[in-house]
């Protein structure tokens, strides 16, 4: 195994992170040692990784998969990659797609090991997860926590019904603010995706995933309240006929003592009765 590249050396080589631009690189060595560590149960010939910033990641996740493809929407950032790992570039062990993961055309693999942007930590977990392929991704602990909760923990809501929806979420390490730099004002925390079908059928997904949001909306409120209140967020045209038609002791709950299960049975009743549009 090739040594370790320092991620203090490769943050000089790069130019520091600008945390206007939500760039705050990983630089704890320990911490980028067992990132991959999480992954060992994944196929991890072809990693996709997103934000490799300086590299440090890149760095250990070369040292165990196959392939790596590293998608870096800075362009100062994207050249320096190149240059620093050029002789696994020509060795066919790593691509560098320059542009944000958000629009580019992401390729065939096996999983994703990123430390994931903060300010597009929701849009890109909803790119990552309907792929099907399992992920160890950095969030902002509020969020991971958010993710992992079970139903009727604080935490829980539209985050955890819809990542739930398509895989096992667990957060396996909590990472102070102190392993970055420059520092994020907030702590972090690593979580694993396991992909995996729900225990539940849903016909349309899309309508199930927005019906969910519109619940929460209205995560106070009974059931009830919140279907009648959220037709213009869901798409009900009748949302009268779904209360109608739903049983009463579900109607006096709230959405957060829903569980995923449940949501996909409501939502069914919606779609058949409520007209959606």
């Amino acid at each position: 195994m090739t040594e370790r590249r320092d991620p203090d050396a490769l943050i000089r080589r790069a130019g520091r992170g600008n945390p206007d631009f939500d760039q705050h690189f990983l630089v704890d060595d320990r911490v980028l040692d067992r990132i991959p560590t999480y992954a060992e149960a994944f196929d991890r010939s072809h990693v996709l990784e997103v934000g490799p910033g300086p590299g440090a990641l890149t760095d250990r996740l070369l040292a165990v998969a196959d392939r790596v493809t590293a998608v870096e929407r800075d362009p100062d950032l994207a050249a320096h990659l190149r240059e620093e790992f050029v002789d696994a570039r020509e060795a066919g062990r790593l691509t560098v797609i320059e542009g944000d993961a958000l629009d580019v055309e992401l390729p065939d693999y096996t999983c994703c090991i990123s430390n994931l942007p903060y300010s597009a930590s929701s849009e890109l977990a909803f790119r990552l997860l309907p792929e099907g392929e399992p992920t160890v991704l950095m969030f902002q602990h509020e969020f991971a926590e958010r993710m992992a909760a079970d139903v009727d923990d604080d935490a829980y809501g539209r985050l955890s019904v819809s990542a739930q929806h398509y895989a096992d979420v667990e957060v396996v390490e909590e990472v102070p603010k102190e392993a970055f730099d420059p520092q994020p004002r907030v702590r972090s925390a690593i979580v694993r995706t396991t992909p995996r079908d729900p225990d539940y059928e849903v016909d349309d997904e899309a309508f199930f995933l927005g019906f969910v949001k519109a619940l929460f909306t209205q995560r106070r409120k009974t059931v009830r309240n919140a279907i009648r209140n959220t037709g213009h967020i869901s798409g009900l045209d009748d949302p009268e006929a779904v209360v109608s038609a739903a049983d009463e002791d579900l109607l006096r709950k709230r959405p957060g003592n829903l569980p995923p299960a449940t949501f996909a049975e409501l939502a069914a009743l919606a779609a058949e009765h409520g007209d959606p549009s």
